[in-house]
């Protein structure tokens, strides 16, 4: 599974210089980021300001321009198989669930590993039915994702991509779909993940999962990273008017 927490080790996911427009546009303005192994890194900033564009790059979901992305060490693949393999390494979890209608909660997670990982079914499921276990629905494994609230939708979301036994994960605002009473069920199983050493990149809005659980906060405004520092240090002592001035209207509320 997971390997076990420690300091955060070699670079994992690396950006240099990233650029992407939206035709007019600018969103992502000449980013350099390194995500080092079992870091938790947490994105907060403004709406707008390219965060979810920066999450859906890692695993080009989203092109980009100019600049260069490296997962272990190997650049982003075009397309075709490669691609696939890339996406399979790099787990994705969206603020929509994504999960498919008509196959039960345990098929959702099984079917990954199955297609590409080439894992037998009866491996797919044991595995599948440890890591629903694990994220706290493992009795709705029968059920399809209509019958599940939208809280335990996105756990299965969360298993379904730690299925594949990812380098990396992403979530992109995975709680703003959410109603308020189901997002901290999210948000713990995403600090256990983080407590296991699992190497995430996080967009969101929680501040408290953000104080909690990062190893280090980045802060976006305007397609550029204006400031990053752990989180004790950015939410006590911001460097940058940009964020003293979000911090000011997020935290008073």
């Amino acid at each position: 599974m997971s390997p076990t927490a420690a300091a955060p080790g070699a670079p994992l996911v690396v950006l240099e210089g990233v650029d992407k427009h939206f035709g007019d546009l600018h969103v992502l303005k000449g980013i350099d980021l390194t995500v080092r192994t079992g870091e938790v890194l947490v994105v907060i900033g403004p709406s707008g300001s390219g965060k979810s564009t920066l999450c859906r790059a890692i695993n080009r979901l989203e092109t980009i321009d100019a600049g260069s992305i490296t997962l272990d060490g190997q650049p982003l693949p075009e397309e075709g198989r490669a691609l696939a393999r890339l996406r399979a390494d790099v787990g994705m979890v969206f603020q929509s669930f994504n999960l498919f209608a008509h196959k039960t909660v345990l098929e959702n997670v099984t079917l990954g590993p199955m297609r590409v990982r080439g894992l037998k079914k009866a491996d797919a499921d044991r595995r599948g039915r440890a890591l629903l276990d694990r994220v706290g629905v493992g009795n709705q494994a029968g059920k399809y994702p209509a019958q599940l609230s939208g809280g335990q939708q996105q756990r299965v979301a969360i298993a379904r991509a730690l299925a594949m036994d990812p380098k990396v994960m992403l979530f992109d605002e995975p709680t703003s779909a959410l109603d308020p009473e189901m997002i901290n069920e999210v948000l713990d199983v995403m600090t256990g993940l983080a407590r296991d050493g699992m190497t995430m990149v996080v967009v969101t809005h929680e501040m408290g999962f953000a104080r909690r659980a990062a190893d280090r906060v980045v802060f976006m405004a305007e397609g550029e990273i204006v400031e990053q520092a752990p989180p004790e240090q950015f939410f006590t002592a911001p460097a940058s008017s940009r964020a003293k001035d979000f911090l000011s209207k997020i935290l008073t509320h």
